[in-house]
């Protein structure tokens, strides 16, 4: 979660804007797909597949995102919203009560992602998971965050080989499916993704973080649902820096997907 304060801002293109807004109580977004009206504190110019030839945008949050009115970023575009919920075996974001709560009351489609520590057993962090996240009606599938992290005092260096990155992940997703309903999201980064060679993970769908270069070239092998293309986005009604992220498909597709993909 990039918080730099940069002066240059960039206008993303704005596509002509449909559909409903503002508080409804309802967890499932409202109408037809609104379009993006984002600027860009420290933006990037992509060559070829640049986020603008996506109609439909969202965000994603945690601590960091302290002040977000949510009908108003709705207003302007904010369809999805991927919010931090837990950390390992015992961490709940202090923002995600708050933000699950606004989100949903004004129909922005929400889901909870958990980033993944490899000092906790997978059983155990999905428990955590489950036990701060609650089944609600409209909500994204979860997530799993798989990255390196090179900030917990305790958990900074424990980087285990491929094979076992993947069966800790494979035990995590099977039981955290099992209780939603839903197989989840994989997130991750460029480097991760190579050194623990996810493209194995069949099935599944990617959340892709790559903010210098476009998917095609970050990802080569891999196809994307999401992808995470600025950390340094500004939406009236969020206060400060938020990322920002593109749906892989047009406005149809996202209708067909929601519908195919959230909770019923």
């Amino acid at each position: 979660m990039n918080m730099r304060a940069t002066l240059s801002i960039l206008l993303i293109s704005l596509l002509t804007a449909c559909g409903g807004s503002g508080d409804s109580g309802k967890a499932t977004p409202l109408g037809e797909p609104v379009a993006p009206n984002f600027s860009d504190a420290d933006p990037v110019d992509f060559k070829g597949q640049r986020p603008s030839r996506f109609p439909v945008h969202g965000i994603d949050a945690a601590r960091f995102q302290k002040s977000v009115n949510w009908s108003q970023a709705r207003r302007n575009g904010v369809n999805f919203a991927f919010l931090k919920a837990t950390e390992g075996g015992d961490l709940l974001d202090p923002m995600f009560k708050s933000h699950w709560r606004g989100a949903g009351k004004a129909g922005v489609a929400r889901g909870a992602y958990h980033f993944y520590y490899f000092c906790t057993t997978p059983e155990v962090q999905a428990r955590w998971f489950i036990q701060n996240v609650p089944k609600s009606k409209g909500m994204l599938p979860p997530v799993l965050d798989m990255e390196w992290n090179p900030f917990s005092p305790t958990c900074a260096h424990r980087r285990p080989e491929a094979k076992v990155v993947q069966a800790e992940m494979r035990r995590w997703l099977k039981i955290v499916e099992a209780h939603y309903g839903q197989r989840p999201i994989i997130y991750t980064t460029p480097r991760f993704y190579e050194e623990n060679r996810l493209e194995f993970f069949n099935g599944y769908e990617y959340w892709l973080r790559t903010t210098a270069k476009t998917p095609r070239e970050a990802y080569p092998r891999e196809s994307w649902r999401f992808w995470q293309y600025s950390a340094t986005g500004l939406i009236d009604g969020i206060v400060g820096e938020v990322d920002l992220n593109a749906f892989s498909g047009s406005r149809a597709e996202w209708t067909a997907w929601l519908a195919a993909r959230t909770h019923q």
